[in-house]
């Protein structure tokens, strides 16, 4: 999960890979109908059942509330699913989600999916991207971290590729710049004290404005909601060193016990020796 542009299909990608490589039977699950580009082509794909392209076409809504109309039909159609994952049912399946917001805080499409997952005795871990870059802006940094979206901009002149080789780039760029342990621990587990630092910046040196006083109070009210539930940390990813994806990896097999009720793993052939 997490905001377009965020590294989701990255993600999952980087992940497929080293499953694969590991000798885990992993699956991709694309449950976004607008997706175009695929490292991996997924096993099973919403886009199979019905695309935003079609329901914008036939409906004539817009790409938010057909993304919306895509997965409320998905979940009105959710024995197709059930059926598709059925033949998976002991695999470890990677899901690839829309980015879109909405479909998290407004509508319970989301939570349906994992009850339904649930009833298939699916134990089921949420992975939530986020763009390095955001570490920089302290307002960002929170905003993201109560689940907020993000536009992307797009200028059309970049191909996928190219475009999807930049952004990695920068944020590694990002990641790789001289930044102090003690302050890349209080990103990774965040620091309520980040975004009231930035609210005492925008009032220092002048008569602070009705206005900079509502910034400061928006601050506090997120930072107080922040630190009562203090359930919120970051892990970060490289996706070029594979012990950071195993570090990763690992975080979310322990989170749903994954591998626990696995059987032993036989050797597809016995080589028989002479004696």
């Amino acid at each position: 999960m997490g905001p377009a542009g965020s590294g989701k299909s990255t993600y999952c990608a980087t992940m497929m890979t080293h499953c694969q490589t590991a000798g885990r039977k992993v699956h991709l699950v694309n449950l976004d109908p607008a997706a175009e580009h695929f490292e991996y082509d997924p096993t099973i794909d919403i886009r199979e059942l019905i695309t935003l392209e079609d329901v914008m076409e036939e409906l004539d809504y817009g790409p938010n509330g057909g993304l919306i109309y895509c997965l409320e039909f998905l979940m009105n159609n959710v024995d197709w699913l059930e059926e598709e994952i059925g033949n998976f049912d002991d695999d470890y399946l990677i899901i690839d989600c829309p980015g879109q917001i909405e479909l998290y805080t407004h509508f319970p499409i989301m939570r349906r999916l994992c009850e339904t997952l649930g009833r298939l005795n699916m134990t089921v871990c949420g992975v939530y991207c986020l763009e390095s870059q955001f570490i920089e802006d302290k307002s960002d940094y929170g905003n993201k971290a109560i689940e907020e979206e993000d536009d992307e901009v797009d200028d059309g002149t970049e191909s996928a590729a190219q475009k999807k080789r930049r952004k990695q780039k920068r944020r590694r760029r990002l990641m790789e710049k001289a930044m102090t342990d003690r302050e890349m621990d209080r990103y990774l587990e965040p620091d309520p004290m980040l975004m009231t630092e930035e609210a005492g910046d925008v009032l220092d040196g002048e008569q602070p404005s009705s206005r900079s006083l509502k910034f400061q109070a928006l601050n506090q009210a997120i930072v107080q909601l922040i630190d009562d539930y203090s359930m919120v940390r970051f892990i970060p990813l490289n996706i070029t060193d594979e012990d950071s994806v195993e570090y990763v990896l690992s975080h979310v097999d322990n989170s749903m016990q994954y591998g626990e009720d696995l059987e032993p793993k036989e050797p597809d052939d016995v080589k028989e020796y002479d004696e």
